[in-house]
């Protein structure tokens, strides 16, 4: 490589038929003996089979908090009668008398039965009573305004909305839908979304999320903390580079190593010298590769993953440094070294369009989001954008690059991001037409931008790699180390499932991956028997990593059962292509 140069409606169910007429909470509640006063039966836990009783080997799960989940699951999942049964065999009812009554109070628009039955739940923050009263005055007074009952939606909203003296901003705008229809309109309030049952079972999910989870189980609770638990599988697994379809209940989740792309699957040859640049495409389906042979190659894959060689794009008078897909794949911009950009048609391998600027080399190029323009580092410190025939749109002058640079632009089109000087890199904002630096303690050789924009993955002299967030104030955020770097540029990337790997190359010959955010050193691959200089992860394929050297090669790395079935059918061969053949 060149050498640096000193520059989810939540009731499915509600138990116990009630009857239709009128009638108060405390006919419905006395309906049995009891031996105590109404409050004291609602302020205490229902007495049930399994209170006190925990079940797991750690002790710490209650049963009845248990059965009463997946009580709620069944119901949920539509298995009503399953839930009921479960309920009575268990003796653990998912709720207490006076919440089923609640729920169906609320269900059948009986709003001031509601109101009342809510004082009797047993809840002791009166800020959530309150709340949970004027959700319940509220559908009062939409279904009575809807009714054109106006005198009566006045009533409630004077008398019973405005004493509890919340959410003052919404009883205003709940006044003026009095004085103007159109109000309700526009604050979504009006038509089908105020009518009977669908807009009580809305009112049910809020009260659901607005009560104690104690009083009201809440909706999909079991399915809640199943995901809970293999997010924490996931996050512990070091090696985790699969999709979520191959998560499983019936066990603990580990990948192990066998995710990560760590066998030599195939060696692509067809350059003259040393390979220094590669980057897939978008789509994965394609790989393109520069060289200090002055050429650039654009290497196909197919369904089986293996690779060949499309095009050879001649023309430059110097090596390529860098290359650049188009957004949609269909271009590719290659970049000699202090010399000319040229644009390729992928299909037919036909130069398109040179850029040039008189005086001055062009060292770095990249695309503009929308594929309608490009830009350039030149030799002369500055920026330039073009359009796609080469004239010039816009041109930011002074230091904003080196000679040896990375450039990169958000997927917004709003920022690029340079290196400026030998230890700093200048984020620009066009629009803003601000600018920010991250500073580093040593000399910067080259960065890659992560796929969400939030992140710089930035490759310094000391041979030290740092992960930088770059949302707001940039921040450095981790390290990684044991990779080899003394004289060359040595590229790095992200990679795998949500990029949660960083992959870099090494002048010893070796390509090192890391885990992103424990910085442990996963794996060293040797193969390559001259420095390897630059790493480029599939980001359609997980399980497909590339890297280039100066021994001439790039090696297409793969997973270890895929390479062990392809050993088998090929005696063990790794597969050469030869471009030159």
């Amino acid at each position: 490589m060149g050498v640096i140069e000193d520059t989810e409606p939540p009731l499915k169910r509600v138990k116990g038929p009630l009857d239709e007429s009128k009638s108060s909470p405390e006919d419905h509640l006395t309906a049995e003996p009891v031996s105590c006063s109404l409050g004291a039966q609602m302020a205490r836990p229902l007495t049930s089979q399994g209170d006190g009783e925990t079940i797991g080997s750690k002790g710490v799960i209650k049963k009845a908090e248990f059965i009463k989940l997946i009580t709620r699951a069944l119901y949920s999942l539509g298995y009503d009668k399953s839930g009921a049964l479960l309920e009575e065999e268990s003796g653990i009812p998912l709720h207490s008398p006076v919440v089923n009554l609640f729920m169906q109070q609320v269900t059948d628009g009986k709003w001031d039965d509601s109101v009342a039955t809510l004082h009797m739940i047993g809840v002791s923050d009166e800020t959530i009573v309150k709340s949970a009263s004027f959700l319940i005055l509220e559908q009062k007074f939409l279904e009575l305004l809807k009714m054109e009952n106006v005198t009566a939606a006045l009533d409630t909203l004077r008398k019973e909305i405005v004493p509890l003296r919340i959410n003052m901003n919404r009883v205003h705008e709940l006044a003026a839908c009095i004085i103007s229809p159109l109000q309700c309109v526009r604050l979504g309030i009006s038509g089908q979304d105020s009518e009977g049952t669908k807009s009580r079972a809305k009112i049910l999910e809020k009260l659901q999320k607005l009560l104690p989870a104690a009083v009201m189980i809440p909706e999909k609770r079991l399915e809640h903390l199943v995901e809970r638990a293999l997010d924490v599988q996931r996050g512990a697994c070091a090696f985790h580079n699969a999709s979520d379809s191959d998560l499983s209940l019936y066990s603990d989740h580990y990948c192990g190593k066998s995710q990560i792309p760590s066998q030599t699957l195939q060696i692509l040859q067809a350059h003259n010298d040393e390979v220094w640049f590669l980057q897939f495409s978008h789509n994965g389906k394609y790989l393109a590769s520069s060289s200090k042979d002055q050429l650039a190659i654009i290497w196909e894959f197919n369904e089986n993953g293996q690779g060949s060689l499309k095009h050879t794009l001649c023309g430059h008078q110097k090596p390529v440094l860098t290359v650049s897909w188009s957004p949609d794949d269909s271009q590719i911009l290659t970049c000699g070294q202090e010399e000319g950009i040229r644009r390729w048609d992928v299909s037919s391998g036909e130069c398109l369009h040179v850029y040039e600027k008189s005086g001055v080399g062009l060292i770095s190029c990249g695309w503009f989001p929308d594929g309608r323009g490009i830009f350039a580092g030149m030799t002369d410190r500055s920026i330039c954008l073009w359009d796609m025939d080469g004239r010039e749109l816009e041109c930011w002058k002074g230091q904003r690059t080196l000679k040896i640079s990375d450039m990169a632009v958000t997927d917004d089109g709003k920022r690029i991001i340079s290196i400026c000087r030998e230890s700093a890199i200048l984020l620009l904002d066009r629009e803003a037409k601000f600018e920010r630096l991250i500073e580093e303690v040593d000399m910067i050789t080259s960065f890659s931008l992560s796929k969400d924009n939030k992140f710089l993955l930035v490759n310094l002299i000391n041979q030290e790699i740092h992960l930088w967030s770059i949302e707001g104030d940039p921040k450095l955020v981790s390290k990684y180390k044991g990779h080899k770097r003394t004289r060359f540029v040595i590229r790095s990337c992200f990679g795998g499932l949500g990029q949660a790997f960083i992959a870099s190359g090494s002048e010893d010959s070796q390509v090192y991956i890391w885990h992103r955010c424990s910085r442990e050193l996963l794996l060293a691959l040797p193969g390559h028997s001259g420095a390897v200089n630059c790493v480029s992860w599939n980001p359609a394929n997980l399980h497909m990593l590339a890297s280039a050297s100066d021994d001439r090669t790039i090696r297409i790395w793969g997973l270890d059962h895929f390479n062990l079935k392809h050993r088998d059918q090929n005696n063990g061969a790794i597969h050469h292509c030869n471009g030159r053949s």
